[in-house]
């Protein structure tokens, strides 16, 4: 039982980074150590596990598919994204800057320990370690798409948002905004419940996740260090986006007119920028990202600590 409160708890965390725009969950999941556990489990659902669910074998359908630990983890974000996107909503409209400024550190501090878990640094690690890098900031600067809704491309839309999210230093609603769908999906669908929108993109989202999780696991055994390499990559690039000092870009219609969800204007993306004046909420910013890399220092010692044991 034990063990499960603190995947949930992890759950959790990875549920906050979704909450919060341009964070992968992806990242809290490789920091957390939860990564290849999560995607080897879902990737274990495939035609073996359909037919022991439908033989009734329960015991060996969860087995199979590592199900409690699924459970956990997706119990964990449900009640992040319950319970914490209002206090997430608060803080970043009223104290954006410190909300920032801590998961700047937190995910600065994560580079080194996600890092070092590559074996042997060659050259070839070194080349995916920019890649990674180059492609996370490309994308941050990117502009949208037009808006399409066509099946194929809500369906392309479905698999390349949940591609996104599995992946560290990649957001999804942000790839997705850039597909030119964010409004047309998670908006307008989703408000009107609209099938014809949602059952496409839903489609791909699945059919992406099963056959992602697939190539990423093969991937991850066979190419470790690489793999590592290109999502650290990934991590660096998305700190561009975390810069706690930054002016939002709002997402516009057709017509050029600022679109509203629950009354409030949708960010496209964030434009870092430099601190205007070095006063008290710069040093306080200052202190709470250092906080932040204290945290994750903090986790890793406790987690050593433990694997010593």
């Amino acid at each position: 039982m034990k063990e499960y409160i603190i995947y949930i708890i992890k759950g959790i965390a990875v549920g906050v980074a979704n909450i919060i725009p341009g964070v992968s969950g992806g990242t809290i999941a490789l920091i957390t150590g939860i990564f290849e556990r999560l995607i080897d489990a879902i990737k274990s659902f495939g035609l073996e596990a359909l037919r022991l669910l439908l033989k009734g074998q329960w015991k060996a359908f969860a087995e199979k598919t590592d199900l409690y630990f699924l459970l956990s983890i997706f119990v964990g974000i449900g009640l992040a994204v319950v319970s914490l996107a209002r206090i997430f909503d608060f803080l970043f409209r009223n104290y954006p800057v410190y909300i920032w400024a801590y998961f700047f550190g937190l995910v600065l501090a994560s580079i080194y320990f996600v890092g070092k878990t590559i074996d042997r640094w060659k050259w070839d690690v070194i080349v995916f370690l920019v890649l990674g890098t180059a492609i996370a900031v490309v994308l941050s600067y990117m502009n949208p798409a037009g808006e399409d809704s066509s099946f194929g491309y809500l369906f392309l839309s479905g698999v390349v948002a949940i591609c996104s999210m599995i992946l560290p230093g990649l957001s999804g609603s942000f790839v997705l905004i850039l597909m030119g769908n964010y409004q047309l999906v998670a908006i307008h669908a989703i408000n009107t419940r609209d099938i014809t929108i949602l059952v496409p993109f839903a489609l791909g989202a699945i059919v992406g996740l099963i056959a992602f999780s697939h190539i990423l696991s093969w991937v991850f055994k066979k190419f470790k260090n690489q793999t590592i390499a290109i999502l650290t990559g990934f991590i660096l690039g998305s700190m561009v986006i975390l810069w706690p000092w930054k002016t939002a870009e709002y997402l516009t219609d057709l017509q050029g007119n600022v679109v509203l969800k629950h009354g409030r204007a949708v960010v496209s993306r964030y434009v870092s920028v430099l601190p205007e004046h070095f006063n008290h909420q710069f040093w306080i910013a200052i202190l709470i990202m250092i906080l932040g890399i204290v945290s994750i220092v903090a986790i890793e010692l406790l987690a050593s600590k433990k694997s010593d044991l």
